[in-house]
């Protein structure tokens, strides 16, 4: 195979057998062959089926398709490939946090989606809005499979206001929301947002730069989390409910705040050391360099002085639109980031410490900051 055509053989050395596979799943969404399948109950990563080449080689891939390198956010150049794709130019030193466009905080006016909602609610308020004003048909989002905190976090289509406020809130184990996207497909969706930490939000932007056809063209707005590590599930019963006496069915409400605070259904609140969770970090995180979603359309965050604030980094056109949009009809309220110049800060301090994760032996340009521009 030419090297310009790399294929699974490259990506499950390269990425899914290195350290550097985070389980976006972007890889198997892309896959036109449907020989690639996702383990989402241990590893957290992509496999493939015994036929047509084993499970380390591709026989499709033999023959020229290239579509989950395409798609991996993880394969060698793709923070170039996906800040020229958006940008235009490589970010700079000062850029730790990604390219951006305009940083503010935001929370949503409506009520029922504050409440329902992380923090300031804001990204329920944009799917809502999004829907609504006929900018997307769809959004790939996670919810749980049972009842109340008892389900796990499993990916979901929303299609309309009231499923995007059942599946508010985070749950900091892990979904790969883009496993959603054949059934959003499936409903005639041709407009959608994927809403993810930052390893997913990257599919899109590192799909269009690779040029990865029909999927990367119907994902068509990214939604990203700030996210520093996700938990593996057994973070319930073996700390939550072991350690501290919290049973998952009991869980009403979960946020990080340098510690884990847990709302309970009989009205108490708990708290929970972070430092505690660490050995519960899922795999995938571990070498994660992007604390900041530096390639989504609009990066949140829940982090700074004010609780009910999302700090809002809007970095592309798409995302100034509908920020511009939820302004002006008022379903959102800003303020300048100004106002909390520590979360401002604290993104950067995440996102640096996030980027020395990123191994030696890959490629330098997410660990190693560039040369400053003159």
């Amino acid at each position: 195979m030419p090297a310009d055509k790399p294929h699974w053989l490259h990506l499950h050395s390269e990425v899914v057998t290195s350290g550097l596979c985070t389980g976006c799943a972007g890889c198997v969404i892309a896959c036109p062959h449907d020989v690639l399948r996702y383990d989402d109950t241990a590893a957290w990563r992509p496999w493939k089926i015994e036929a047509d080449g084993g499970a380390d080689d591709c026989t499709h891939g033999e023959r020229g398709c290239t579509m989950c390198t395409r798609a991996c956010p993880r394969f060698r150049t793709w923070e170039g490939e996906a800040d020229q794709h958006l940008f235009g130019r490589s970010r700079t030193e000062d850029e730790v946090a990604g390219i951006s466009d305009w940083v503010l905080l935001a929370r949503a006016t409506d009520p029922d989606i504050l409440s329902a909602g992380q923090d300031g609610g804001l990204v329920s308020a944009l799917l809502a809005w999004a829907l609504e004003h006929d900018v997307i048909d769809a959004a790939l989002v996670s919810g749980l499979d049972g009842t109340g905190w008892a389900g796990r976090a499993v990916p979901l289509v929303a299609r309309s206001r009231e499923q995007v406020l059942a599946a508010a809130g985070s749950r900091y184990t892990y979904s790969a929301n883009t496993l959603a996207y054949p059934k959003a497909v499936e409903e005639g969706a041709e407009r959608i947002a994927l809403v993810g930490m930052s390893c997913q939000a990257s599919v899109p932007a590192i799909m269009s730069a690779r040029k990865a056809g029909k999927v990367a063209r119907r994902l068509a707005l990214s939604i990203g989390l700030m996210c520093s590590k996700t938990f593996d599930d057994s973070i319930y019963p073996e700390l939550f409910e072991a350690r501290y006496g919290i049973q998952r069915t009991q869980i009403a409400k979960m946020n990080i705040k340098g510690v884990f605070q847990i709302w309970t259904l009989d009205g108490s609140y708990h708290e929970v050391p972070l430092k505690e969770g660490h050995e519960f970090t899922r795999e995938g995180c571990k070498s994660c360099p992007d604390f900041a979603s530096e390639h989504a359309d609009i990066s949140t965050g829940g982090i700074g002085a004010f609780a009910d604030w999302t700090l809002t980094v809007v970095r592309t056109p798409a995302g100034r639109s509908v920020i511009e949009g939820m302004i002006a009809d008022g379903s959102i309220e800003t303020r300048p980031a100004d106002d909390d110049p520590g979360a401002v800060a604290l993104m950067k301090r995440l996102a640096r410490a996030s980027r020395k994760r990123w191994p030696e032996g890959a490629d330098a340009a997410p660990r190693m900051l560039p040369v400053k521009a003159n």
